[in-house]
This record gives structure tokens, C-alpha cells and sequence, in this order.
């Protein structure tokens, strides 16, 4: 529960510093940081009277499922710290790996595109579409970069990954970089900033996939991708960042990863879907397949 509310909080918040940052490049004042708050409860308060069958209410379900999930089983904390509340955060993090940690995060994906697709709503139906296409082009260069890892260390725990950077004092991001700019390149299509926030594309669809959502049904899908976020910035820190020994430093890390893509998403302009395919499936996928061969040489 801890876990939970942990990531609850700081998803939301770096969202709301998100809007923040990215009003006042536009020389805008924009909402105050805590506004992600207000819009969530403010959406629970509310009911929805647009039914569309049991799919409709499973999609934002799957969603949460998946986040939560996921949250179980990446490490918060250094396993095993010094900390006192370290012990709040232990989860089932050493009980999952990696391979089963790729399949999960697509679980809750592909359960939105089918909760999307009942609704009829056509805005709904093109923004699954583009999701799917853009999942399968990041995905190949992120299963990469995971794949270099497991290679060059024989393991598949996270919790491995963390020791052993924390037995060498190197991170993985030096030790591996090739891998590290992989995964960076390919985290730029996973939190859907520009130029690839297709999926949702606010002037051409509608908010996508997400329409025909509100109330609670929306408070769930804002929620679960607040906590999808903190699981994504938590699991780089761990992998290349050599985890963190407690909250503070942790904060630190996830959110200069954070930047990246926001920065980044701010002064670039939309791809087409086919264009967002074709950037992964380009220098990511081949610096992957540079990160797989040092691997296995070296």
C-alpha cells in the first residue's frame, strides 16, 4: 500500500510540474503543480452515465492491473538498505525478473485497445491503432537494450542488475552505454510526449483512445499512468542508475530522466505514425543490435 501511494504522489506530481515547465517555455503562466490532484478527485466525484459493455469497464482496469503489477516488481529501494522504511517498499521484487516484467507492461495496453474498441467511438479505434503500431516499434529497441544486459551478466533479476552496480560503484549506464542509449530512445515513445504523443493527439482525435471515458472511469486511466510513470523512471534508475539507497535520491534520479522526454516533447512537432515507427526502428534498433554484439564479445 506504501508502494502505491508513493507512486501515486510522485507520478502525479511530476505531471503537474510537467504542465508547469511546459506553460512557461510557451510564455505561458499554466494550472499550479498540485492541478493533477484536483482533476483526479474531481473526476471520481463523478459518475458516467455512457455504458458500452463489460469491455468498457475492463480496459481502464487492465490498465491499473498492469501498474500495480509492474510496481510489485520493480525494487523502490536498494534491497536490503539500512533505511527504517526501506522494508515498506520491499514488494515481490525479488521474486520477478525481467521477462516477466516486459510481458506485464504490454498487459495493460493491450486491455485499453480492447475496453477502446467496444466503445464504436472512431477517434477511440485510430488512436488504438496508432498505440499499437508505435508499442511495436519501441518495444523492439527496449527488449534490446534489456537483452544486452542479460547477456553480459547472465541474469535476469532486477535485483541482480542493482547489485552488481553496486558492487562495482559503475553504473550501467557507463559500463553499458550503448544499451543505456537505447533504452533513452526508446523511453521517448513510452511516455508518449511529443513527437509521439499520436496515440492521444489532442487536436486530431479527441484524446484517442481515452474517449468516451469520464468520471471514474478516467480517474482510473489518469491514475494508473501516473503510477506506470514512477514504475518506468524507477526501473531505468535501477537498471542504469544504480538504484537508489533511499526516497530523496530517488526523487532526484527519476525525475532528471523525466526531463528527457518532457524537454525533448516540448520543441518537437508531431510525427505521423509511420514516421514514429520508422525513428525506433532506425538508429534505436541499430544501436541495440551495436549493444547485443558488445555484449556478447565482451
Amino acid at each position: 500500500m506504501a508502494t502505491f501511494v508513493l507512486a501515486f504522489i510522485v507520478g502525479m506530481t511530476y505531471g503537474g510540474i510537467v504542465r508547469k515547465i511546459t506553460a512557461r517555455v510557451h510564455n505561458r503562466m499554466g494550472p499550479p503543480f498540485y492541478q493533477n490532484f484536483i482533476d483526479a478527485f474531481k473526476l471520481y466525484s463523478k459518475t458516467s452515465a455512457i455504458h458500452h459493455g463489460a469491455m468498457h469497464f475492463l480496459g481502464p482496469a487492465f490498465l491499473m492491473v498492469s501498474s500495480i503489477v509492474s510496481l510489485m516488481i520493480v525494487p523502490v529501494l536498494i534491497p536490503g538498505g539500512d533505511s527504517w522504511y526501506n522494508s515498506w517498499f520491499t514488494n515481490m521484487n525479488a521474486s520477478g525478473d525481467l521477462i516477466f516484467l516486459i510481458y506485464i507492461m504490454v498487459f495493460g495496453s493491450l486491455g485499453l485497445a480492447l475496453g477502446a474498441g467496444q466503445t464504436g467511438n472512431p477517434n477511440s479505434s485510430i488512436g488504438v491503432t496508432r498505440g499499437l503500431s508505435q508499442m511495436v516499434g519501441f518495444e523492439i529497441p527496449w527488449v534490446m537494450a534489456l537483452v544486452a544486459l542479460m547477456i553480459s551478466y547472465k541474469t535476469t533479476s532486477i535485483v541482480d542488475f542493482i547489485n552488481i552496480q553496486q558492487e562495482t560503484g559503475t553504473w550501467l549506464m557507463f559500463s553499458h552505454p550503448l544499451a543505456f542509449i537505447t533504452a533513452i530512445l526508446a523511453m521517448l515513445g513510452m511516455f508518449r510526449y511529443s513527437p509521439f504523443d499520436i496515440v492521444g493527439a489532442p487536436t486530431e482525435l479527441a484524446s484517442g483512445p481515452v474517449s468516451e471515458n469520464g468520471g471514474k472511469f478516467l480517474f482510473t486511466m489518469m491514475s494508473s499512468g501516473s503510477v506506470f510513470a514512477f514504475v518506468k523512471l524507477t526501473l531505468f534508475v535501477d537498471l542504469f542508475m544504480g538504484g537508489a539507497e533511499n526516497l530523496v535520491i530517488l526523487v532526484v534520479k527519476t525525475f532528471a530522466l523525466y526531463m528527457i522526454p518532457v524537454l525533448y516533447g516540448i520543441v518537437s512537432p508531431r510525427y505521423r505514425t509511420e514516421q514514429a515507427v520508422r525513428f525506433f526502428w532506425g538508429w534505436p534498433t541499430f544501436i541495440g543490435l551495436l549493444a547485443i554484439l558488445y555484449a556478447v564479445i565482451f
